[in-house]
């Protein structure tokens, strides 16, 4: 006994004179914001440009209460509902093709991200050909030039919705806009303006096809002019929806609640129904510009809404011959 408490005592002496070197620091980033998708022989990347806050009282159509009620099932902040910036690289072979460009340095503070992740997924902005937009919001135009105004995609055509043209680049329109309003309009323009002076900003009237992969169609009411787009390949496709839907925790369930950032919220709310519907119906990949990154995945009809099945992280394409489990 007394040689069990000698070495119990020298024990403890030991451990008190150890001195234990403090973890290393914090990394206190994230991983590089990027997630790729085979869509038949396309292939699609995601991009990460940020995120921001936005206020739950900014939903239209449920009382707060309801509001609050379908956050918290979630767990999501009942006074600031967070939201994603998604840009998307679609690569069909032929052209890098990208969908919106996040809010840049628009949006300095939590944006501004797209360019670096772009560099870490494998491509390099000079290698884009193509950018459609679908709509010229901010957080969807700014990622295109720096603050400077020089386009940090120097080779590639920018295309606009000929509505969102209309509406967006008309000095007519901005001059008539309420005042805390016109800064938008100036917005959409300096982010195009080194597009337009070197020949590469085109428009387009959906469902014209700028480029042979794509098809676009009109779905307006959160703009004059939002439009999707839908790359098909070998039996599958993917549709990039833009901003159809800003908070999935309500308006997945209750896609009738609209948004206050809607220029015609009836319309918006009719354009949301006709394209759920649809992609409920086809089983199609749907991709947004706010749904939680990499912002893919399906929808299914539930109850009187949806229900939103984000895409699983795994291999870029499943392997051939691989034995299944039982």
């Amino acid at each position: 006994m007394k040689k069990l408490k000698t070495v119990l005592a020298l024990s403890g002496l030991l451990l008190a004179s150890t001195s234990w070197a403090d973890a290393p620091a914090q990394v206190k980033q994230q991983v590089p914001g990027y997630y790729r998708l085979a869509v038949g022989e396309y292939e699609v990347t995601a991009l990460f440009d940020g995120y921001n806050d936005l206020s739950p009282a900014l939903l239209h159509g449920l009382s707060g209460d309801k509001v609050r009620e379908l956050l918290a099932q979630h767990k999501v902040d009942a006074e600031r509902m967070p939201t994603a910036f998604n840009a998307f690289l679609v690569n069909t072979g032929k052209h890098l093709v990208m969908i919106d460009s996040g809010g840049g340095h628009c949006m300095a503070e939590t944006a501004g991200q797209l360019v670096s992740n772009m560099n870490a997924s494998g491509y390099r902005p000079e290698q884009v050909d193509t950018i459609f937009l679908t709509h010229l919001h901010l957080d969807h135009v700014c990622g295109l030039s720096d603050a400077e105004g020089k386009a940090l995609f120097p080779n590639a055509t920018v295309y606009v919705p000929q509505g969102e043209a209309d509406y967006w680049l008309d000095p007519a329109k901005e001059a008539s806009a309420p005042a805390n309003a016109r800064e938008y309009f100036a917005i959409a323009r300096n982010a195009l303006s080194a597009y337009k002076a070197a020949g590469h900003l085109k428009t387009f009237v959906p469902p014209a096809s700028p480029v042979p992969e794509v098809q676009t169609a009109y779905a307006i009411g959160h703009t004059p002019g939002s439009t999707v787009y839908r790359f098909a390949s070998q039996g599958t496709a993917i549709n990039f929806i833009g901003d159809l839907i800003h908070a999935p925790a309500v308006q997945f369930p209750h896609p009738e609640v609209s948004i206050r950032f809607d220029v015609d919220p009836k319309k918006a709310i009719s354009s949301r129904a006709q394209e759920f519907n649809a992609l409920a119906k086809d089983g199609e990949w749907m991709a947004a510009a706010h749904l939680p990154f990499p912002g893919i995945g399906h929808i299914t009809a539930w109850q009187q809404g949806y229900s939103w099945n984000p895409v699983n992280y795994g291999p870029y394409q499943r392997a051939a011959n691989v034995p299944l489990l039982k």
